[in-house]
């Protein structure tokens, strides 16, 4: 099974990459094939909403979405990983989000493949604060973004509280949590 990771922290050895690695050492153990993408690193030009893909079910720019474009309908499993960033994911995130308006296009204008069952989709996120509604803006964007990309919205672990670079080793409950996550990912989805 193909699984692929986004990883849209900018901020290296952060605590949404570290949960990310946590939840790729699961896909590991359960014998899952993934791929991690770190977004910030990737050359991807901000959506201007030219109407193109619309058309065409490509994107004028000729940048490192192409790929992107090719490998997400390959993989039987997303998962986007983000800090929250003013109650919404990362720049480099919704940059990458916004671009994927041609796999809504091609989805929902041009009549291509839906995806299926075992298109399933995951969020991995944290924020410094622990107010109530903290991660209401990011678990809707993922969910959009998910669906733009044949994928169902399946699961979810989202960390309060956690700010300073490298905190999160300090709960090592979440790391578990995160591993888990990962095992379960591969896991065949119901009736399938």
């Amino acid at each position: 099974m193909k699984v692929l990771i986004l990883n849209g922290s900018p901020r290296k050895g952060g605590n949404t990459e570290l949960l990310l690695e946590e939840l790729g050492r699961g896909l590991r153990e359960a014998g899952c094939d993934f791929r991690l993408i770190d977004l910030p690193s990737l050359q991807i030009h901000p959506c201007i909403n030219c109407g193109h893909c619309e058309q065409h079910g490509q994107c004028i720019f000729k940048d490192d979405m192409e790929e992107l474009y090719h490998l997400i309908p390959q993989c039987r499993r997303i998962i986007i990983g983000s800090p929250v960033y003013f109650y919404g994911v990362t720049a480099q995130a919704k940059a990458f989000i916004d671009r994927c308006q041609v796999l809504w296009s091609r989805k929902y204008l041009l009549g291509t493949p839906k995806g299926t069952e075992e298109h399933r989709g995951y969020l991995v996120s944290v924020a410094g604060t622990s107010g109530k509604k903290v991660f209401d803006g990011v678990r809707l964007t993922a969910r959009y973004a998910l669906d733009a990309m044949g994928c169902s919205y399946c699961d979810e672990l989202l960390v309060r509280d956690v700010d300073q670079l490298g905190a999160i080793l300090k709960h090592p409950e979440e790391l578990e949590r995160a591993r888990e996550l990962g095992r379960t990912i591969c896991q065949p989805a119901p009736n399938s």
